[in-house]
C-alpha cells in the first residue's frame, strides 16, 4: 500500500469512528497507544531485536490473538498494565483509557495497524500522518485541543529567524503537542544540512526537553516526537509532565521557543466547605522571579528568562496585555528590557489561532550576563496586525505571508535592517518614557476607518468581529477573577 492510500484508510476509520461518537481526540489517544505497541512489536523482531521492556502477556501480539470482547477486556488489562510501568512506556499509557467501546471497531482498528509495516515507511510519512490528526483535533472546536496547537506558518518563520545550531538545547515549557520541537528539528535536519553521527545522536536524545502539564497532550506530543525519530522507544520520555513554573530551571538551555497558554490567570480546583468546586489564584513564589504575580502569561515570560544560558536565544508568542499591562507587568517590562535584548516584537494578525479572541505576539530575545548595564538598546516591531485579514478556513496563515517579516529580520546579520512601512524601530529611551513603558505600538492607518470600499469580505469580517468579542469578554473574565467574590458577587 502506497503512502497516500494508507493516509486515507486511517482517516477513513477515523470518520467511520465519528459516527459512533468518538472525536478526533480520542481517536488519536487510541491510535497512539496501538500504534506504540505495533512500533515496538516490530522493532522486537529481526533484525533489530531490542528489548522494548513491554510485558510479554501485554505486548502486540496479546491483542492480535483476540477480538470482540475478550480483545476488549484485555485491552483495557493493557492500557491499565503498561500505564504502571517506568520510562517513555508509563508515559504514553499514563492514565489510559479505551474510548472505543464498540468491540467491533476496536478489532478493526487493531486489524488495520497490524496490516502495515510501520517501521518501513519514513519519518516524514509516520509524521505527517500523525500531524494531520492533530491539526484536524484542533480544528475540532469541541474538543479544546486549539489552545494546543500553534499555527505551522508561524513556528516555520520564528524557527527561521533564530536559526537553532546543532549541539545546542531547546526547550518548551509548555510544548503542547510538540510543533516548535518539530519546526526546530526540520530546521536543523534541513536539505543541505550536513549533520555528522554525533551531532545526528544528540539531536535525538538531547536536544530537546519540555513540560507539558496535560497528560493526554504530554502522550501526544512525546509519539508525535518518536514518529519524526525524536526520542527513544525504550528510553527516557523528554517531556516531563509537570507544571514548569513551580521551581527554578534544573539546566539551562540555549534557545527557548513557545507559545504559552492562553488566558492571564493561574488558578488551582478546590473543593470549598459546601463541597463546590471552586477556583483560587495561583501565585508562584520564586526566588528567580522579578514580581510575584498570578498572571500566568508574565509568570511564564519571566520563567523562560531563567531557563537561558547567557546569550540564550528566545522567541515566544504573548498575548497583548503582557506588552501594556500595568502594575507586576510594567515592572516585569522594565526588568526584561534592562536584564535581556529584546530586539524585534512581530505583531500578528487575529484570526490565525483556534483559540478564538486571542490577539498576541512573537517576542525575540536575547538573555545576557547580569550586571548594571541596560542590555536593550532598541526594538524593532513589524505590524502583521494591521489591514490584515485571516480566517482558519478561507484565508489561513501561511509562511508566504510571513517572509517579508523573516526578510526584514535579516537572521544573517539582525545588526543591519532596514525599516519600511510596516518594520519601525524603537529606542531604548522612547519605549520606557512611554506610559507603563508599554510596547502596545502600532503607526498604521486603518484604512476600513476610512473606506467602506477597503472592507474585507463577510465571513472575514464576521470572524473580525467575534474575535473582538472573544477578547472583550476575556478581558472581562479576568476582571471579574481578580476582584474579591463579595464584590464580584454584587
Amino acid at each position: 500500500m502506497n503512502t497516500s492510500s494508507l493516509v486515507q484508510k486511517v482517516w477513513n476509520f477515523c470518520h467511520t469512528l465519528r459516527d459512533d461518537g468518538v472525536g478526533y481526540g480520542d481517536y488519536l489517544e487510541q491510535l497512539t497507544y496501538l500504534l506504540f505497541l505495533k512500533l515496538a512489536h516490530e522493532y522486537a523482531q529481526e533484525p533489530y531485536n531490542r528489548d522494548t521492556h513491554i510485558p510479554q502477556f501485554y505486548d502486540w501480539a496479546s491483542l492480535t490473538r483476540r477480538v470482540g470482547e475478550p480483545l476488549e477486556a484485555h485491552y483495557l488489562a493493557t492500557l491499565h498494565k503498561l500505564g504502571q510501568e517506568p520510562g517513555m512506556l508509563g508515559a504514553i499509557f499514563f492514565k489510559a483509557q479505551n474510548k472505543i467501546q464498540d468491540p467491533a471497531k476496536l478489532s478493526r482498528l487493531v486489524q488495520m495497524i497490524d496490516a502495515e509495516n510501520w517501521i518501513s515507511l519514513d519519518a516524514d510519512t509516520k509524521g505527517d500522518l500523525y500531524e494531520g490528526l492533530l491539526q484536524k483535533n484542533a480544528e475540532d472546536t469541541k474538543s479544546g485541543a486549539g489552545q494546543y496547537f500553534t499555527p505551522r506558518a508561524l513556528i516555520e518563520a520564528m524557527v527561521a529567524c533564530v536559526r537553532p545550531e546543532p549541539m545546542k538545547t531547546i526547550a518548551d515549557p509548555a510544548c503542547g503537542t510538540g510543533g516548535f520541537f518539530l519546526g526546530a528539528y526540520n530546521w536543523l535536519t534541513r536539505p543541505g544540512a550536513q549533520l555528522d553521527k554525533r551531532q545526528k545522536e544528540f539531536l535525538r536524545r538531547q536536544t530537546f526537553q519540555g513540560n507539558e502539564i496535560v497528560p493526554n497532550t504530554r502522550r501526544m506530543c512525546l509519539m508525535n516526537l518518536f514518529l519524526h525519530n525524536i526520542g527513544d522507544l525504550d528510553g527516557e520520555p523528554l517531556v516531563e509532565r509537570s507544571d514548569a513554573l513551580i521551581s527554578e530551571p534544573r539546566r539551562k538551555v540555549d534557545y527557548v521557543l513557545a507559545n504559552p497558554p492562553f488566558g492571564k490567570k493561574s488558578s488551582m480546583t478546590f473543593t470549598n466547605e459546601e463541597g463546590e468546586q471552586d477556583k483560587d489564584a495561583l501565585t508562584y513564589e520564586r526566588q528567580d522571579f522579578w514580581e510575584t504575580t498570578s498572571n500566568k502569561q508574565l509568570n511564564f515570560l519571566q520563567h523562560i528568562v531563567s531557563m537561558l544560558k547567557v546569550d540564550g536565544k528566545a522567541a515566544v508568542v504573548l498575548p497583548d496585555n503582557v506588552l501594556f499591562e500595568g502594575g507586576a507587568g510594567e515592572k516585569i517590562r522594565r526588568k526584561l528590557l534592562e536584564n535581556c535584548d529584546v530586539h524585534t516584537i512581530l505583531r500578528l494578525p487575529t484570526g490565525i489561532f483556534y483559540a478564538q479572541g486571542v490577539k498576541a505576539n512573537v517576542v525575540f530575545f536575547d538573555a545576557k550576563p547580569k550586571g548594571g548595564q541596560i542590555h536593550t538598546k532598541g526594538v524593532w516591531f513589524y505590524d502583521l496586525r494591521t489591514n490584515k485579514h485571516f480566517t482558519l478556513k478561507t484565508r489561513p496563515l501561511r509562511l508566504d505571508d510571513l517572509q517579508d517579516f523573516v526578510t526584514r529580520y535579516n537572521p544573517d546579520n539582525r545588526h543591519e535592517r532596514i525599516a519600511s512601512e510596516r518594520f519601525k524601530y524603537y529606542s531604548y529611551e522612547e519605549l520606557v518614557a512611554r506610559d507603563k513603558a508599554s510596547l502596545d505600538i502600532f503607526w498604521l492607518k486603518d484604512q476600513s476607518l476610512d473606506n467602506l470600499d477597503d472592507l474585507p469580505p463577510p465571513d472575514v469580517l464576521q470572524q473580525e468581529i467575534i474575535e473582538h468579542l472573544e477578547a472583550a469578554l476575556l478581558a472581562f473574565r479576568d476582571v471579574a477573577a481578580s476582584l474579591p467574590k463579595s464584590t464580584a458577587a454584587s
